[in-house]
Parts: structure tokens; sequence; C-alpha cells
């Protein structure tokens, strides 16, 4: 499961990163700060379906395009 939550998070980086995005920008959008997206990235954190939603949202996609 920890692989599959490392490898969530590696995507968010990739897309946010494709977008030109700050890990900075993710999080004010989240309404979160930055070190939760970072933690997130790095597949420390489990996001519930909620925050993949708002990442989902955040980064002007859809939840199934980032799962």
């Amino acid at each position: 499961m920890r692989d599959e939550i490392k490898k969530f998070g590696q995507r968010i980086k990739g897309i946010r990163l494709k977008k030109g995005m700050s890990q900075g920008d993710v999080a004010k959008l989240l309404g979160t700060h930055r070190t939760y997206v970072s933690s997130m990235e790095r597949g420390l954190r489990n996001p519930s379906l909620l925050t993949i939603r708002r990442i989902a949202k955040a980064l002007r996609l859809s939840p199934k395009e980032i799962v």
C-alpha cells in the first residue's frame, strides 16, 4: 500500500511541475501549507477522497485523471 501512496504522490508532483506550479501554489488553492503538499508528494501522507477531489480541482483535472 505504501508504494501506491508514493506513486500517487509522484504523479501529483509530475502533473504540478508540467503545469508550472509550485508546491506553494497548490497549497494555496487547497487552503493548506506547502509542507502538506511536500509530504503528500513524497508519499508520507495518504490523502482522503475529499482531498484528492480538491487536488484535482486545484490542478484543473478530474479526480479520474490524477488517480
